[in-house]
């Protein structure tokens, strides 16, 4: 067999177009967040689109704007996520946990004084 057969990429391009499709009616809602960074995220028509969105530059709450004004936010708790500790100080008390630590930072001192450096 003289030539070669080359194949043409089928795992990553698609063979079909896009003639023909008709897409979902769509909507652009616009947030920004407190440090005034806007984001447009697109949803469908019928979607229910949120009051409050993650924004994409800084992680803060951006608030939903509709023609400029801010939308009215409906029962949304301003609750801070709990934190790991604060989990861990739901099951046990300051001098349990104080003496957990004195207890692994020995452990430690031992092992370090033996020459090894972790458990």
């Amino acid at each position: 067999m003289a030539e070669s057969m080359r194949g043409i990429g089928l795992g990553h391009r698609s063979l079909e177009s896009d003639r023909g499709v008709e897409l979902a009616e769509r909507q652009t809602a616009i947030f920004i967040c407190p440090e005034g960074h806007e984001s447009n995220m697109v949803f469908s028509i019928t979607a229910d689109v949120p009051e409050i969105w993650e924004c994409k530059s800084c992680g803060l709450e951006a608030i939903r704007f509709i023609d400029g004004q801010q939308v009215e936010l409906t029962g949304i708790a301003k609750e801070a996520p709990r934190s790991h500790f604060d989990m861990v100080l739901e099951r046990r008390s300051r001098e349990e946990l104080e003496e957990l630590l004195a207890e692994m930072v020995d452990a430690m001192r031992i092992r370090r004084s033996n020459g090894k450096l972790s458990a």
